[in-house]
C-alpha cells in the first residue's frame, strides 16, 4: 500500500503563509525606510550648532553609525527580496518544497523563516 506523502501545501495553507509574508513584508519595507531615512537623515537634527570640540566625536560617530546603518539597510534590503521571492513561490505552489530534496518544509519552520527555501536537513548537509 503506498504511502500517502504531502508533496505540496494546499492553496488554504498557501493562503495563510502568504498573509503571514506580506505582513512581514510591511514590516521589513517600513524599517527599511526608516534606516534609509538615517542614512540621508532626512529626518535629523543636526549637529551644526553645537561646539567644535563635540562636533569631532559627533562626527567619528556618526561615520559609524552611517557604516552600520548601511549594512542594516542592505541586509533589510535582501530580507525583502526574499519575501518577494517567497510570494512568487506561493504563485507558482511551490512555497514550502526544499529546493535540494525536493521535500516538504516542515511548517514550523517556514512560520518562523517564511522565506525558507530549504529543510535543516539539506542546509546543515551544506556545512
Amino acid at each position: 500500500m503506498a504511502e500517502n506523502v504531502k508533496t505540496r501545501y494546499s492553496d488554504a495553507e498557501l493562503a495563510e503563509f502568504k498573509e503571514l509574508i506580506l505582513s512581514k513584508l510591511a514590516t521589513a519595507r517600513h524599517d527599511y525606510e526608516l534606516l534609509r531615512a538615517s542614512i540621508t537623515h532626512s529626518a535629523d537634527n543636526d549637529t551644526e550648532d553645537t561646539s567644535p570640540t563635540f562636533k569631532v566625536l559627533e562626527e567619528g560617530a556618526a561615520t559609524l553609525s552611517k557604516e552600520e546603518s548601511e549594512r542594516l539597510a542592505a541586509h533589510q534590503l535582501k530580507f525583502i527580496k526574499n519575501l518577494e521571492l517567497a510570494l512568487v513561490r506561493i504563485e507558482h505552489k511551490t512555497y514550502g518544497i526544499c529546493k535540494t530534496t525536493g521535500k516538504l518544509i516542515p511548517r514550523e519552520r517556514l512560520l518562523r523563516v517564511p522565506h525558507a527555501t530549504e529543510c535543516i536537513e539539506a542546509k546543515e548537509a551544506r556545512r
